[in-house]
């Protein structure tokens, strides 16, 4: 099988869409199928472009069994609503050609566009039909919804005609997946026909996070010991993130419970913001983005995690992170409404509190604080789920043997017999959602 992917993010990015982009095609490869990708160069979540980037765009190398082709973009450096439309709509621009030249030469099987950035994927649709590819949307965020509901964008007119646009690129493609349930129902609210809406959620590498002693490199540098209790929250630094609460709770806790600690670590455009915040407080480090090899040891630093969000955000995305928490046997504490995705994903194995909340967010750090045998309980039912649906190698493989069917049919509808996978299509959901 050959599979065309577009996206805008792509390794050596460490977190977000990259990973799992990245992940999915060398997966691919490694399955023995020819993978090219089209991306733009690295840049997130610190919104800066690497120097040297720019003498390599349409230039393709192949990494590890990949053959990778960049193209230039707008980065901003503040990056506001307007200025993520020019981003988005850069990459839709200096993509087009790469996409038009590497389906007629190349003829893909399949076609792959991951949203963001929808903006690219519209063209890739087109393309697909032309070359008679089969063409796969998957959505990693409704960014939509999200710049609109975050108050990125305000301006309703253009929410209306976004919206009609998004409406027009999903039905567009043969098949749209996306990352949860809960995605997946909003993505049949927009119009999709059901059939064509499949969960493919984000996945984990469960033997490479795995439990492990919490007493690591990061505590001995910041000289906590046994008896100090880490929450951890490790991601981009965003808007979305509503990490100021963290800091209030952490502020808030730090005269009556001075062994609790809290570690924020990654990077964003809100980083220096927060750091502001939290000057003067002992109780509150932070770290940069962490290199792949060192991120098991930083899940273990936890003696739980924390997931804040703003009310506009459920169920805009599930957050990725999620997977690698309870692969590590760490529980959590969300942020997220009752009968959103994300409460039903972490109910029984951590705390639900109400979105932008930082007194139940105190409140729920001293219940998991003072009760190691809760932290226990939660993080054992974690790892299960982890197991039983996170894990990288069901997810991937069956996502592969899903597209591999769906290009045998395009090719035996093209030569006008039926085949063995004529009916792999059908079952989609049971066959990419893991048990």
């Amino acid at each position: 099988m050959r599979v065309l992917l577009v996206g805008i993010n792509y390794a050596p990015d460490l977190i977000g869409v990259a990973k799992y982009n990245t992940e999915l095609c060398e997966s691919l490869s490694a399955g023995g199928h020819e993978v090219r990708v089209i991306t733009a160069p690295p840049y997130y979540p610190a919104w800066k472009t690497p120097p040297g980037f720019s003498n390599s765009y349409f230039r393709s190398r192949h990494i590890d069994g990949v053959r990778v082709t960049r193209t230039p973009i707008y980065v901003p450096g503040h990056p506001s609503g307007a200025k993520r439309l020019i981003h988005h709509a850069s990459f839709a621009l200096s993509s087009a050609v790469p996409v038009l030249i590497d389906a007629l030469s190349w003829r893909p099987d399949v076609m792959v566009a991951v949203a963001p950035s929808l903006m690219s994927a519209a063209f890739v649709s087109l393309v697909a039909r032309r070359v008679g590819a089969k063409s796969w949307l998957h959505v990693q965020d409704f960014e939509v919804d999200a710049a609109f509901d975050l108050g990125l964008l305000r301006n309703y007119s253009l929410r209306k005609w976004m919206l009609r646009a998004e409406a027009a690129i999903l039905k567009s493609f043969d098949h749209v997946s996306t990352i949860s349930e809960a995605m997946l129902l909003r993505l049949v609210i927009k119009g999709l026909a059901p059939n064509k809406a499949l969960e493919v959620r984000n996945w984990i590498d469960t033997s490479a996070i795995c439990p492990d002693s919490r007493m690591t490199k990061y505590r001995r540098k910041l000289k906590l010991g046994e008896g100090d209790i880490v929450a951890l929250y490790s991601g981009t630094m965003s808007n979305k993130q509503a990490l100021n609460l963290v800091i209030e709770a952490a502020i808030g806790l730090e005269q009556g419970h001075p062994h609790i600690h809290f570690i924020l670590a990654g990077e964003g455009p809100h980083k220096l913001k927060l750091e502001q915040m939290a000057a003067g407080h002992s109780n509150i480090h932070f770290l940069g983005l962490q290199p792949n090899e060192s991120f098991n040891e930083l899940m273990a630093t936890a003696d739980f995690h924390l997931i804040p969000q703003k009310a506009e955000a459920a169920d805009l995305v599930l957050p990725s992170k999620l997977g690698a928490i309870f692969a590590s046997a760490r529980p959590v504490i969300a942020m997220a409404e009752e009968g959103t995705g994300l409460a039903a994903e972490v109910t029984g194995a951590g705390i639900v509190i109400p979105p932008g909340d930082s007194s139940a967010l105190e409140v729920a750090i001293c219940q998991l604080s003072e009760a190691p045998a809760l932290r226990q309980h939660y993080g054992d039912e974690g790892r299960k789920r982890a197991l039983d649906r996170w894990d990288r190698r069901t997810i991937v493989r069956r996502w592969a043997e899903v597209m591999a069917g769906e290009s045998n049919s395009t090719e035996n509808e093209e030569s006008g017999s039926a085949g063995a996978n004529d009916n792999v299509a059908l079952p989609v959901e049971d066959a990419v959602r893991a048990p």
